[in-house]
């Protein structure tokens, strides 16, 4: 145990400093500190040497330099246990520190603003905080830092219980704890100052840095280790699980998969997910509704299903649910009434989710990553072409818009044959379109005549519009983009379909 008898004290975030350094002060520790954090300290009544009386020098350049002396470096980076370190304070005159407790400028509220300029950017740069961090963080066997108000009231606590001193155990979690801060500070510098060039979205650097939410049981597969990495609040990675057991990676992967795609409806809407695909989907003026429709596509795939909802989760709608087996829910918010219907289904993991950011998406790959930007791509039926002699309908349209919104989100080769505002069959990840189309059929439980085919890539031949129209398809949306589109326009012309181009593909692998 190290007993803390001199600190040095200089943050930006001031949250219940004043109370922590009169703890510290109350415990027998001389407090040394700087500027406003100084200000601060002697205006709550805590007494406090200024660092210029340490290091025998006024803060100068504006506040540029303050700590980074011999005097405040040499008391912290001193190993007690070396004679050499000793002796060299010793004929130096410089005090040991045994303390830091250092927070950061807030760099990234200023990179945050879009219109920041480079000066602006540059003065909020930490120089000396860095320092004094790294120094501790380096010879944390003799020294303690501190880099969250967060810390303070366990400090306190353990101090108290051990005569003002702290553990190496305790010091060795405040070190890890302090790389890891000035890391993403480094992180969080290097990243906007690259935008300042305007080197587009994709970095030169791709700098992955996530903190561990939580381990999972497994993987994909039980031999396999997993855990779960991102930022709390954001997304499916920090979405808050409200009842339900234990979150597997599988769950995630689907959770995800179905927040995504109900995330594209403007109206309520519903998407039921297996494997990452939707088996159902629909929107509707009501979310049970829009329910009860996605569930119709496909009843047997439902079983087991992954749920997400684009709207709060009303009784009606809960109830509905717990009338078959779910593994998890997505939802932004659940009603009093709504988790009261589904208390019962103890297994049933609810989780309240937050729309995320559109950041790049990533996939590992042996030996590196891809990354691309994410697919915001929505259709405009205006710059949309109609290819065939017959245009679509007013409600084939509507059918249309659907359909190619869910055909983004199935793995490719994708068909859905859709009805306006539900899915009544989907093909997935054939490694033919036209297999795709003949599963998405084989699969349809409700009447396939009328409906309409989205499709997220080309048809490269023919077939796979002549199969959707021998089971009742009437209109078909593609990007187009074959060498062979005049034989697949023709085809459907032929079959009396109306087809759309969109100009714009959406695979998903």
């Amino acid at each position: 145990m190290t007993k803390i008898e001199r600190v040095l004290i200089s943050v930006t975030d001031k949250t219940g400093i004043a109370a922590f350094a009169r703890e510290l002060c109350d415990l027998g520790a001389q407090l040394i500190s700087t500027g406003g954090t100084a200000r601060l300290l002697r205006d709550s009544g805590v007494p406090v040497r200024d660092v210029s009386e340490v290091t025998g020098f006024p803060e100068m350049l504006d506040g540029r330099v303050k700590t980074m002396h011999p005097n405040v470096t040499g008391g912290i980076l001193a190993m007690r246990g070396k004679p050499e370190h000793m002796q060299a304070l010793a004929a130096h005159g410089i005090q040991p520190i045994d303390m830091v407790v250092v927070n950061l400028y807030a760099f990234e509220e200023v990179a945050a603003k879009a219109d920041a300029s480079l000066a602006e950017l540059i003065e909020n740069i930490d120089i000396g905080g860095p320092t004094m961090i790294r120094s501790a963080a380096k010879n944390y066997q003799d020294v303690a830092v501190v880099v969250s108000p967060a810390d303070y009231a366990g400090i306190v606590d353990e101090m108290k219980a051990h005569g003002g001193a702290l553990s190496v155990e305790t010091r060795w979690r405040l070190a890890q704890k302090a790389f890891r801060t000035t890391a993403d500070y480094d992180r969080a510098i290097s990243a906007r100052l690259a935008m300042v060039d305007g080197a587009g979205p994709l970095p030169a650097v791709l700098d992955l840095r996530a903190g561990k939410i939580m381990d999972l049981r497994y993987g994909e597969n039980p031999h396999q280790s997993a855990a779960l990495y991102g930022r709390r609040g954001a997304g499916i990675a920090g979405a808050a699980q409200l009842q339900g057991k234990e979150l597997s990676y599988n769950n995630l992967v689907d959770l995800d998969a179905a927040w995504q795609l109900v995330n594209e409806f403007d109206t309520a809407a519903a998407a039921i997910i297996k494997h990452t695909n939707p088996c159902g989907c629909a929107e509707r003026g009501t979310l049970a509704e829009s329910y009860r429709k996605a569930f119709e596509c496909d009843p047997v795939s439902a079983y087991g299903g992954v749920i997400g909802f684009n709207r709060t989760v009303d009784e009606e709608t809960a109830r509905e649910c717990a009338k078959t087996f779910l593994e998890a829910i997505a939802a932004p918010d659940y009603a009093p009434e709504a988790l009261a219907a589904l208390r019962g289904k103890k297994n049933l993991r609810l989780m309240q989710a937050a729309a995320g950011d559109d950041g790049l998406v990533l996939k590992s790959i042996s030996g590196g990553y891809l990354a691309q930007t994410p697919d915001t791509a929505r259709l405009d039926r205006a710059a949309a072409q109609v290819k065939t002699r017959r245009a679509p309908s007013d409600e084939e349209w509507v059918a249309l818009e659907f359909a190619w919104k869910v055909a983004k989100h199935v793995k490719s080769n994708a068909i859905v044959f859709a009805r306006a505002g539900q899915t009544v069959g989907v093909g997935a990840g054939q490694m033919s379109r036209v297999d795709s189309v003949k599963i998405a059929a084989m699969k349809a439980v409700l009447p396939l005549p009328g409906t309409v085919v989205g499709s997220d890539a080309f048809f490269p031949f023919p077939d796979g519009v002549e199969e959707a129209a021998r089971h009742g398809a009437t209109a078909v949306i593609q990007p187009g983009g074959s060498v062979r589109d005049a034989e697949v326009i023709e085809a459907a012309d032929r079959l009396g379909l109306a087809m759309v181009f969109t100009g714009v593909r959406h695979f998903r692998h």
